[in-house]
C-alpha cells in the first residue's frame, strides 16, 4: 500500500489535488464577488459555509471516484451546485435563479464536466484540445464574475457592448483566455509526463516484485535499510527435478521451457512463491530455492508444492526432490555498482542445498536440526546419514511422510 501510495498518491493527495485544481474554483471566486458587493457582513451570512461545503463534498467524491477510476466527471461537477442550489432555495425559494452568479455557477459546472469527460475519453490530439478547452473555461470563471460584478455596479457594463467599450475590460477579456490556454497545454503536458512516470514505475513494481517480493518491496520503500546484509535464522527450502537433464535432450527448447513454466506456476501456486510467505525465491534452471522466516511454514509449503508438482511431472517420467535445512545464514542485497540483487548466503544454503541433491523423486528430506522443531507434528518413514560435498562428517537426514496443517496440529 505504501508503494502504491507513492506512485499514484495517498487518499488527502487525490483530495487535496481536486480541491485547488478544480471543485474550489467557482465557489472561491463566488466568495470574493459576494464580500466586494455586500462588504464584511457577507463573512456572517450563512450561503458563505454552504458553498464552501458544497466545494468540499464535491472534492470528496470526485477523488474518491478518481481513485476507484470511476468516469463520473460530467456527475461529480454538478454535486457543489446541487448542493449549494437545494440549500440557498431553502433559504431563499426560486429568487436563488435570479442572480447572475449562481446560474454562472451551473453553467461552469456544466461546461466543465463536459470537457473533463471527454478529456478522459480521448487521447491524443483530441485529448490536448480538450484539456485546453477546460482550462480556458475554469480561467473564465474570472472573467465572468468579474463582469458580473461590473454589471452589479454599473448599469452601462450589464451588456456586452458596453463592457467592452472600456480599454481595460477588453484588456481582461484577451488575456484570462489565453492564460487559460497557456495553463491548458501545461496541464496536458504536466498529465501526459505523469501518466508516463506512473506508467514506467507501476513497471518497475512489477520486476521489483519479482526479484524482492511485495512485503520486503513495500519495507524497503520506507526503510532502505532492510536491504543491508543482516544475519538472520531462516528455512532453505531447495526443490529440483530428477532425471531432467536426460528428459530435455530430445526436447524442443519451446517444449522444455513450456513444461518449466508450468512446473514453476504450480510449485508458486502450492506455497513456493513470495505471495505465500517465501522471503526469497529464486529459480535456477530446473531448481527452486525458497527462504521460509519459520520451520513449519517451510516444510508445510513442501509437503504441499511435491504433491502438486507430481501431477505436472509424472506425464513426463519425472519427479522432484526436495531438501530443507534451517539455522543461521547471511541475506540482503549483493554484487557489485553494475550489477546487484537480494540473496542469501552461508553454510544453511549450502546444507539444504546438499539434502536436496540427495532426495529422490518424491522425496522431502530434512536436516536433524529441522527435523527437531517439528517433530511434534510430522511423520517420517524413516532416517538415514548421507554424505554430502563439502562436509566432513556424515549428515542425519529425516525423510518426512505426513506434514500436520495449521488447523490440524
Amino acid at each position: 500500500m505504501e508503494l502504491h501510495a507513492r506512485i499514484y498518491g495517498k487518499k488527502s493527495h487525490y483530495f487535496l489535488r481536486e480541491l485547488f485544481t478544480n471543485s474550489a474554483h467557482f465557489p472561491l471566486g463566488n466568495i470574493f464577488f459576494e464580500w466586494l458587493r455586500e462588504g464584511p457582513t457577507y463573512f456572517l451570512e450563512f450561503d458563505l459555509y454552504a458553498i464552501a461545503f458544497a466545494s468540499l463534498v464535491q472534492a470528496y467524491f470526485l477523488s474518491k471516484w478518481q481513485q476507484l477510476d470511476y468516469n463520473r466527471w460530467f456527475l461529480g461537477n454538478l454535486i457543489g451546485p446541487a448542493i449549494y442550489t437545494a440549500v440557498e432555495i431553502a433559504i431563499e425559494g426560486t429568487a436563488f435563479f435570479s442572480k447572475a452568479n449562481h446560474l454562472a455557477y451551473w453553467g461552469f459546472a456544466l461546461g466543465i464536466g463536459i470537457f473533463q469527460t471527454l478529456r478522459h475519453r480521448t487521447s491524443g490530439t483530441q485529448n490536448q484540445i480538450f484539456t485546453i478547452l477546460e482550462n480556458v473555461t475554469r480561467s473564465s470563471i474570472l472573467l465572468a464574475l468579474y463582469w458580473i460584478l461590473e454589471a452589479a455596479l454599473d448599469v452601462e457594463n450589464s451588456t456586452i457592448a458596453g463592457f467592452v467599450s472600456d480599454p481595460s475590460h477588453v484588456f481582461v477579456i484577451i488575456t484570462i483566455p489565453v492564460l487559460g490556454i497557456i495553463i491548458g497545454f501545461a496541464d496536458w503536458a504536466a498529465s501526459r509526463n505523469m501518466n508516463i512516470l506512473q506508467q514506467t514505475a507501476v513497471q518497475l513494481k512489477g520486476y521489483s516484485e519479482w526479484l524482492l517480493g511485495k512485503e520486503l518491496l513495500s519495507r524497503a520503500i520506507t526503510d532502505p535499510s532492510v536491504l543491508t546484509l543482516q544475519r538472520q535464522q531462516r528455512a532453505v527450502l531447495f526443490m529440483d527435478i530428477r532425471g531432467f537433464t536426460s528428459w530435455s535432450e530430445d526436447k524442443s527448447p519451446e517444449a522444455v521451457v513450456e513444461m518449466l513454466n508450468d512446473y514453476f506456476e504450480t510449485a508458486a501456486n502450492a506455497g513456493i512463491s513470495i505471495n505465500h510467505g517465501a522471503i526469497k525465491v529464486k529459480l535456477t534452471g530446473d531448481e527452486v530455492m525458497a527462504v521460509f522466516p519459520n520451520v513449519r511454514q517451510a516444510v508445510q509449503m513442501a509437503s504441499q508444492a511435491q504433491e502438486a508438482v507430481q501431477r505436472i511431472l509424472s506425464p513426463h517420467g519425472l519427479s522432484a526432490g526436495i531438501g530443507i535445512h534451517t539455522g543461521a545464514l547471511v541475506e540482503g542485497i549483493l554484487g557489485n555498482h553494475d550489477v546487484r540483487g537480494y540473496d542469501v548466503l552461508g553454510d544453511t544454503v549450502n546444507t539444504a542445498k546438499r539434502l536436496c541433491d540427495n532426495a529422490a523423486g518424491g522425496e522431502i528430506l530434512v536436516s536433524d536440526t529441522t527435523y527437531e522443531t517439528v517433530k511434534q507434528y510430522v511423520t517420517i518413514n524413516g532416517q538415514r546419514e548421507i554424505s554430502a560435498k563439502g562436509k566432513r562428517n556424515r549428515l542425519t537426514v529425516y525423510t518426512l511422510n505426513h506434514i500436520a496443517t495449521p488447523e490440524s496440529a
